[in-house]
């Protein structure tokens, strides 16, 4: 690197500037190596790999269907159960493997209380696929308009202005 100058200006003093000429070099000396050793690094061998033929292993998915209706009645698979035989229900099921799915279906009007107690049970024996079941359609209720322009109607009766 150079640290003098031609130029009556400096007085001899050092210049502090960085003479690129050499690290410009050094960068285009690389820039060719990598250019030709690229093509050597991507080269592949032809090699004739064994085929099998396998069929994937098809498992029916085991599907638990669980409802709760508006009254706070459970249903497990369509069968009315308690609230007392749903851990021991719940425990069954998580000890199969795999698991099934716990499709959860709750009456609009089902109290949270219900729903609380249902997922902590499963929790707690050990299921860890749980679902929630709804019905697609329009959204006409709390916190949807039925028409633009119109207010959704609140809980209680209330609606917003």
């Amino acid at each position: 690197m150079a640290f003098g100058s031609f130029d009556n200006k400096s007085n001899g003093s050092a210049v502090s500037e960085i003479n690129m000429v050499p690290l410009i070099d050094v960068m285009l000396v690389l820039l060719v190596i990598f250019i030709i050793t690229a093509p050597l690094l991507s080269h592949s061998i032809k090699i004739n790999v064994p085929q099998a033929s396998s069929e994937p292993v098809q498992q029916d998915p085991k599907v638990v269907d669980f409802a709760v209706d508006a009254e706070g009645k459970l249903y497990w698979n369509e069968q009315a159960i308690t609230l007392d035989q749903l851990p021991a229900l719940m425990a069954a099921e998580a000890a199969l493997d795999p698991q099934p799915e716990v499709r959860l279906r709750a009456d609009l009007d089902t109290r949270y209380e219900v729903l609380a107690q249902v997922m902590s049970m499963a929790r707690q024996s050990g299921l860890k696929r749980m679902g929630f079941v709804t019905r697609p359609g329009s959204l006409t209720g709390v916190g949807a308009a039925a028409k633009p322009g119109a207010s959704a109607p609140l809980p209680g009766g209330a609606a917003l202005d």
